[in-house]
């Protein structure tokens, strides 16, 4: 699987993410850049699942070292290696180890039951903490040290993708 002529976002408030891990699965896979496949990394030894479809958004590198990350809100889970146009509506502002790792929380624009969704303000709290919870337990059982800022809105998306996307291009 090639992404190298994917572009991060296709057009503007939407974004290209490819699936690595499906809701509802504690394994970890990780796309292999050089085999182009997805690969298992590791299964997460704590009792969470993912909460959402988890992914990256290719031709991007966050400050982590990697492409930015991102979660998109499915009522069904895909799998690993689908491509999915989103739309980011915030992002869980996070340090993993003392590093940035914003993650983009989307909606998929192929969902017309989603099509008003625009801001994390549309999504219950509680189901935004049950996300927060995830990342704080799944880190923590791997002894990582994780900080959760907080929940930034769908204004502070375009920076993000902007500045990854860039990041990406000099690399």
């Amino acid at each position: 699987m090639d992404l190298r002529s994917l572009q991060a976002s296709p057009r503007p408030g939407l974004v290209n993410l490819v699936v690595e891990i499906p809701a509802g699965s504690r394994n970890k896979y990780e796309f292999n850049q050089e085999a182009g496949v997805m690969a298992l990394d590791r299964v997460l030894h704590s009792s969470v699942r993912y909460p959402f479809d988890y992914g990256f958004i290719p031709n991007t590198l966050a400050e982590d070292g990697a492409p930015l990350d991102a979660m998109v809100i499915m009522h069904e889970p895909t799998f690993a290696g689908c491509l999915i146009q989103a739309r980011p509506i915030g992002i869980l502002d996070m340090l993993d180890e003392g590093a940035h790792d914003g993650k983009l929380l989307c909606v998929p624009a192929a969902d017309p039951n989603q099509r008003g969704i625009n801001s994390i303000r549309q999504i219950a709290p509680v189901q935004l903490e049950e996300v927060a919870e995830f990342f704080r337990t799944y880190k923590s059982m791997e002894g990582r040290v994780v900080d959760i800022l907080g929940w930034l809105d769908a204004d502070a998306v375009p920076a993000l993708i902007e500045a990854c996307s860039a990041a990406a291009q000099q690399s």
